[in-house]
């Protein structure tokens, strides 16, 4: 009897805090493709998962499949961190925040990964001024969606509730 009382008080206590517990997708503005940007999930924290960010045009004169159109790894991981700090910011977070990074630089005979070049475009988001260090993963991929595409970045993100 004493296992049963405990284990109904358990299930009861997971089942209260899932029903406090609210999940809000964000669509990306003005567009129909089938992912978030983001999904806010809160509770005790707010956590928000931003989806995989990648880098914006530079270069309009520059065929759209291009490195040139996009720039070089450092160009690219400073655009897309500034992606990823826009998006937070709508959400009422920043930079500091982030406590979870995935990043997929892409690693091939053509384009060889250039983690020197990334780690210079994210110490200027994270370490020194912004002390806040996320746990993160750095993946070589052969490609990603667009030939031009050296560097895609997810973010996860929570801020305690008060």
């Amino acid at each position: 009897m004493k296992l049963a009382t405990l284990v109904l008080g358990a299930m009861l206590s997971v089942a209260a805090a899932a029903a406090s517990a609210e999940v809000i997708r964000h669509p990306i503005p003005n567009s129909t493709f089938p992912i978030a940007q983001a999904v806010t999930v809160t509770g005790n924290a707010t956590t928000v998962y931003v989806s995989g960010q990648v880098p914006p045009v530079i270069n309009k004169d520059a065929d759209p499949s291009s490195v040139q159109a996009f720039g070089d790894t450092k160009t690219q991981t400073v655009g897309v961190l500034n992606r990823i700090k826009g998006i937070l910011e709508g959400q009422g977070l920043g930079m500091g925040d982030v406590v979870k990074m995935q990043v997929f630089l892409v690693h091939n005979a053509s384009a060889p990964m250039n983690f020197k070049a990334f780690m210079e475009g994210y110490t200027q988001f994270f370490g020194g001024s912004q002390p806040n260090l996320p746990a993160r993963s750095v993946v070589g991929v052969a490609a990603l969606a667009n030939p031009g595409f050296l560097v895609e970045i997810e973010v996860i993100a929570v801020k305690e509730t008060k």
